[in-house]
């Protein structure tokens, strides 16, 4: 790094260095962008867990994982559609 003491403030999108993270400008909404993927990941990971659960909780037989397993990959591909879909309708508004 160089010896002047400018900062790089376009990198962020700031005006003025940041001194901490209390300092950074408000931002107009509350959201942040999701991470399609890690939606996606989470729900099929909790689908699994959730099957895992009802079969070592003996609610479900072990005959019937043919039809219980795809349906958290189904759920998450869903939520990750819906995420899409929501995401760039909300990205389109003025």
């Amino acid at each position: 790094m160089s010896g002047n003491s400018s900062h790089d403030t376009d990198l962020y999108g700031y005006d003025e260095p940041m001194v901490g993270p209390l300092d950074a400008p408000e931002r107009p909404s509350g959201f942040h962008p999701v991470n399609i993927g890690h939606l996606v990941m989470g729900v099929a990971f909790a689908g699994m867990v959730l099957v895992w659960a009802l079969v070592q909780g003996d609610v479900v037989e072990t005959s019937e994982l043919d039809w219980l397993l795809p349906i958290p990959w189904l759920l998450a591909g869903a939520a990750g559609l819906a995420a899409t879909v929501w995401g760039s309708r909300r990205s389109s508004r003025p």
